[in-house]
């Protein structure tokens, strides 16, 4: 059977023995963001990126938010070559012009629903 979303922050999906499991599906720590923001970097031209930065603003992003923060950017750099006919670097400033345009996905309320799921799903 294919999963269902239960609620905003578990994962509920039916086993064929008739058992139910729960998969805790919760925020991304720094560590998380930082592996994600260092990949899609990589695949950028930039200079001067403030990492440490970039991760305390993408709090609360889902690794979805965080590519199309970076298809934001990338269409921006684009678009900025294409005008100037020059290469475009990205910098943190480049992030910083296109932060209010993305919304993290997950909200408190959403974490602190899946800290208190985990807790009474927990199968310690």
């Amino acid at each position: 059977m294919q999963p269902t979303i239960s609620d905003s922050s578990i994962l509920h999906c039916s086993v064929p023995e008739g058992l139910d499991c729960i998969i805790p599906v919760g925020d991304l720590d720094e560590d998380g963001r930082r592996t994600i923001l260092e990949y899609y970097l990589s695949r950028l031209n930039t200079k001067g990126i403030d990492l440490d930065r970039i991760v305390s603003m993408t709090s609360r992003f889902t690794p979805a938010d965080i590519e199309y923060l970076f298809q934001q950017v990338a269409q921006f750099a684009f678009e900025e070559e294409y005008t100037s006919k020059h290469d475009y670097v990205v910098t943190t400033d480049t992030f910083l012009q296109m932060m209010p345009r993305i919304r993290p996905s997950l909200t408190e309320g959403m974490i602190e629903d899946f800290q208190k799921d985990s807790v009474a799903y927990a199968r310690v």
